[in-house]
C-alpha cells in the first residue's frame, strides 16, 4: 500500500511539454504559410498594378502585418511572462499572525484543509509543493509547482496561463481571431475561382496547395477560437477561471463576481486605453491586487 501511495500518476502529464514545443513549431509553419498565401502570393503583387486594386490591397497588407505584430506581441508575452508562483514560505495572513500551522514543517497526503486551534476558518496546502496555497491557487501537475489564479496549462505556448498573463492570452486569442477571419476572407475569392474555372490555374500546383491549405487552416482556426472566445468572454464577466467553473455552479453566488466592469477591470486593469495592449500601468500593477494572484477582493453578500 505504501509504494502505492508513492507512485504519482501525474507524472504521466510530463511530456506534454515536449509536445508543447511541437506546437510551437506547428504555430510558426501556420505564419509562415498565412504570410506566403496573402502577402506574396495574392495581395502582395497587386500593389505592382496601380489604381483601386492597389490602393486595397495595401489596405489589406496593412491590416495584416498589425495584426501578425500584435499576434506575435502578446504570443511572447504568453509565452515568457511567468503565471504567478507561491513565494517561499508564503503563509495565510491568520498565519502571520500567530495562528495556525507553518506550512514548511507538515506533510499532507491531499490538498486538504484543516481547522486551526482558534476555530478560525480552514486553510489550505498543497501535498506536492509542501507550501501554503492562496484562493484560486493550483498545482499544475505539466509544471509541477502551484500556480497563481491557475486557469489551465496551454500546450500552445508551454506554459501556465494564471494571474500574471491571462490578460495577454486572452488577447492573443482575439487578435488571432481577427487574423485568421481577414485572412479567410481575403484569401476566399482565390479559393472559389479555384473551382468555378480550371483555365484560370496558372500558378504551380505548390502554390495552389499552399493557397488551399492556408484557407481551410485559417476557417478552420477562425471557428474554434470564436467558440474559444466566447467561452473566455464568459468566463471573464464572472470573474471565473476555467478550473473553478464547477465550483461556481455550486455555489448560491460566486463570492469573486464583483459585476462585469470589476470583473474586466481584475484582468484587463483600469486603464481601458491598455486593454488592447499587452501591458499594465503601474498604477493598476499598485493597485490591484488580483494582478499578482495572492488575494482577491470578494462580494460581502457572497452565498456558498
Amino acid at each position: 500500500m505504501d509504494c502505492c501511495r508513492r507512485v504519482n500518476p501525474f507524472r504521466a502529464c510530463s511530456p506534454l511539454r515536449g509536445l508543447g514545443y511541437l506546437m510551437l513549431a506547428f504555430v510558426a509553419a501556420i505564419v509562415a504559410v498565412s504570410y506566403y498565401a496573402v502577402v506574396v502570393y495574392t495581395w502582395g503583387p497587386l500593389l505592382l498594378g496601380g489604381g483601386g486594386a492597389a490602393a486595397g490591397a495595401a489596405a489589406v497588407l496593412v491590416a495584416f502585418h498589425l495584426l501578425l505584430a500584435m499576434i506575435i506581441w502578446c504570443y511572447l508575452m504568453v509565452v515568457f511572462t511567468d503565471p504567478g508562483a507561491v513565494p517561499e514560505n508564503w503563509r495565510h495572513a491568520s498565519e502571520e499572525d500567530g495562528i495556525g500551522v507553518n506550512s514548511r514543517t507538515i506533510s499532507y497526503n491531499w490538498d486538504a484543509t484543516y481547522p486551526n486551534p482558534e476555530g478560525q476558518s480552514a486553510q489550505k496546502y498543497c501535498s506536492r509543493c509542501q507550501n501554503g496555497k492562496p484562493p484560486r491557487c493550483h498545482h499544475c501537475s505539466v509544471c509541477n509547482r502551484c500556480v497563481l489564479k491557475m486557469d489551465h496549462h496551454c500546450v500552445w505556448v508551454v506554459n501556465c496561463v494564471g494571474a500574471r498573463n491571462y490578460k495577454y492570452f486572452l488577447l492573443f486569442l482575439v487578435y488571432t481571431f481577427v487574423e485568421t477571419v481577414l485572412d479567410t476572407l481575403v484569401l476566399l475569392p482565390y479559393f472559389i475561382e479555384f473551382f468555378r474555372d480550371e483555365s484560370r490555374r496558372s500558378s504551380s500546383p505548390g502554390d495552389i496547395a499552399i493557397l488551399f491549405i492556408t484557407f481551410v487552416l485559417n476557417l478552420a482556426f477562425a471557428l474554434s477560437l470564436l467558440c474559444f472566445i466566447g467561452m473566455h468572454a464568459s468566463l471573464v464577466t464572472s470573474n471565473t477561471t476555467s478550473i473553478e467553473v464547477h465550483e461556481r455552479r455550486n455555489s448560491v453566488s460566486w463570492k469573486y463576481d464583483l459585476g462585469w466592469r470589476k470583473n474586466l477591470e481584475q484582468v484587463f486593469g483600469t486603464k481601458k486605453l491598455l486593454w488592447f495592449l499587452p501591458l499594465y500601468s503601474a498604477e493598476d500593477l499598485h493597485n490591484i491586487g488580483a494582478l499578482h494572484g495572492l488575494e482577491f477582493p470578494t462580494r460581502s453578500d457572497a452565498v456558498a
